[in-house]
């Protein structure tokens, strides 16, 4: 009788830890599956024509966009933030506006490894890197995740209108 209860007590816990490890194989899977399918998307080219659209549409829907590579054009800027102690680097191209410059669209980059070197301030630049994103003082942050960053002799349009 005692060995009947045993093995019915293994049994049962058998049993309950079969469906929870394929669950998370199943979970496995689909995350599997979701990487692959943004990593198997071709590389998004963001140009002058609909710079600030296709940029806008990133930033209103970065889970659509996140893990996938972004290439895009424009000045290399850097900004320092009163309070924090710490440069943030852009690339950007200024928009539409009252004053000029006081609208613009691209994206925060950032080298993964702090390895590579940026250029100066205002230089055109070729940016190629991966969306990801960070928080900050509880504030999500998207960003590119640069694999090249290069600058081009020749410039594209500074400011754009879509």
């Amino acid at each position: 009788m005692k060995n009947k209860l045993v093995f019915l007590a293994v049994l049962v816990l058998f049993m309950t830890f079969i469906p929870a490890c394929k669950h998370k194989n199943v979970q496995a899977e689909i995350q599997q599956t979701e990487n692959a399918a943004v990593l198997s998307k071709p590389l998004l080219e963001i140009k002058e024509k609909l710079f600030i659209a296709q940029t806008n549409d990133i930033y209103l829907n970065p889970d659509e966009y996140m893990g996938r590579k972004i290439k895009l054009e424009g000045l290399f800027k850097t900004d320092k933030y009163v309070g924090v102690d710490k440069s943030y680097c852009f690339v950007l191209r200024y928009g539409p506006g009252c004053c000029g410059y006081d609208g613009t669209a691209g994206f925060e980059v950032s080298w993964p490894d702090s390895s590579g070197g940026y250029p100066k301030d205002n230089d055109w630049v070729e940016a190629i890197g991966v969306l990801d994103s960070y928080d900050e003082d509880g504030y999500p942050y998207i960003y590119l995740a640069l694999e090249s960053l290069k600058v081009m002799d020749v410039r594209g349009a500074e400011t754009v209108t879509q």
